[in-house]
């Protein structure tokens, strides 16, 4: 009973349809060639019926019974009629005993069923043939059997047989197929996705690498499972990096307020143990509060509020925020902004996520170093470029800085959360850019942006 469910398949219901369609539409058209052929034929034996006819009413009366002999005695296939008849019905020549009853002498084609010489009365086939009356009373009868009408039809029949049936079952056995292998591939999917849900996240699934819909769809969900085992894999740490980030500040809080119950003696001691109390639970606060916020971007809520921003003016405003914090810092830090560039986003969200890279490259750049803030042309696009002389990134840690609470050994003693970057690149997907990490020595940030969205 499994192997018969092919036939409740909309694979084969829909070629069975369509084969159907297929033997109707082959059934009308040799429909419509028999009936062509036949009313030609028809046509083609009447005027032929009554060229004869003329022919030979205009003989002399001595060489018309000639004639008729002639004419029938040429006819190997017995399918020519004709009779001379004298005015009181007698027979002079011909192969018919009489005029059919009721026939009209008028020279028009019409049927009539006759009798030819030596046949039963009942045995005379239907022809088509013409009459008229001669000048001497004389009746001249012509008639021709169209029955090969009914030869083509036969052979039509048989074309139609031959051709038809084979072509349906073929159909057929061609939906069959087709449905038993969708039927298969459907049962590997199956299985493969009970495995996906079990847990065992690297299984894909399968697609035979050529341009068909399944295939198409195979890949694309494919890439979704990747997408996705990166997302699980990566959730998979970030609890255990969100309670060790919020149990350090907690612990400090705690350590801190339980060494003020037993050793604060004064009022100031007791300010200074809760200025530190206070200090942990605002990283603690800041943790979460980042963490938010970077899951409201990654669910494109902000995204409603899009519209027209000048790029280039939020980069000269960055840079007048930060320019007293690099003089503190002894660091240079340069502008510069060769074109001007909207974009189609969110004002604030972009401010931040090249405010944090320039805050990164100021936190990490030594006392006498550089940052550079640029809006530069690219090729087929334009280029937010963010550089300093700091340490830079290695290229092991290209991905590793974009992952939340990532601190490399080289910021253990620096402060932050280690989701600045997190924040950059998910405000940066946000709006359907690129951020692109450099590796080497001294920082170097680029935001890459379609050309379209440059003016």
């Amino acid at each position: 009973m499994r192997q018969l469910q092919f036939m409740r398949s909309n694979t084969f219901r829909w070629t069975a349809a369509v084969s159907a369609l297929f033997a109707l539409f082959v059934i009308v058209l040799f429909g419509f060639i028999y009936w062509k052929i036949d009313t030609y034929l028809i046509a083609r034996s009447d005027r032929m019926i009554s060229v004869q006819m003329n022919y030979m009413a205009e003989l002399p009366h001595d060489r018309r019974i000639h004639a008729i002999e002639s004419h029938l005695a040429q006819d190997s296939r017995r399918v020519q009629f004709a009779g001379l008849f004298d005015p009181s019905g007698g027979r002079l020549a011909g192969n018919v005993e009489s005029v059919p009853a009721g026939f009209a002498l008028d020279g028009s084609v019409q049927a009539a069923k006759v009798v030819r010489m030596g046949a039963a009365n009942d045995s005379g086939p239907t022809i088509r043939a013409v009459g008229r009356r001669l000048d001497h009373g004389d009746v001249l009868f012509i008639g021709r059997n169209v029955d090969e009408t009914r030869e083509i039809s036969s052979v039509v029949g048989e074309a139609l047989a031959l051709g038809l049936v084979p072509a349906l079952c073929l159909c057929l056995v061609a939906g069959a197929w087709l449905s038993l292998r969708a039927q298969r591939r459907v049962e590997n999917v199956n299985q493969r996705v009970q495995r996906i849900v079990a847990g065992d996240l690297q299984e894909r699934l399968p697609h035979d690498g050529v341009d068909d819909p399944f295939s198409r769809l195979a890949v694309i969900v494919n890439g979704m499972l990747d997408e996705m085992e990166s997302m699980i894999t990566a959730l998979a740490g970030v609890g255990n990096d969100i309670a060790h980030d919020l149990r350090t500040p907690l612990t400090r809080a705690r350590l801190a307020l339980e060494r003020g119950r037993t050793h604060a003696t004064t009022l100031e001691q007791l300010q200074e143990v809760t200025d530190k109390a206070v200090a942990g639970i605002d990283q603690s606060l800041a943790i979460v509060t980042a963490l938010l916020r970077l899951t409201e971007i990654e669910n494109s809520r902000r995204s409603a509020g899009f519209g027209n921003v000048a790029l280039h003016e939020i980069l000269r405003e960055i840079c007048d925020v930060y320019e007293p914090i690099a003089e503190d810092k002894q660091i240079a830090l340069g502008v510069d902004i060769d074109r001007k560039l909207h974009v189609w986003g969110d004002r604030d969200l972009l401010f931040e996520a090249v405010a944090n890279l320039v805050d990164n490259a100021i936190k990490f750049t030594p006392p006498g170093g550089k940052v550079n803030l640029a809006l530069l042309r690219g090729e087929n696009a334009s280029i937010v470029h963010v550089t300093d002389t700091g340490p830079g990134i290695g290229e092991q840690e290209r991905e590793a800085v974009l992952r939340r609470f990532y601190r490399s050994d080289k910021m253990r003693h620096t402060p932050g959360v280690g989701l600045g970057l997190s924040l950059v690149a998910a405000i940066v997907k946000l709006h359907g850019f690129r951020l692109v990490v450099q590796p080497g020595p001294g920082g170097r940030f680029d935001i890459v942006c379609a050309d379209r969205q440059s003016s």
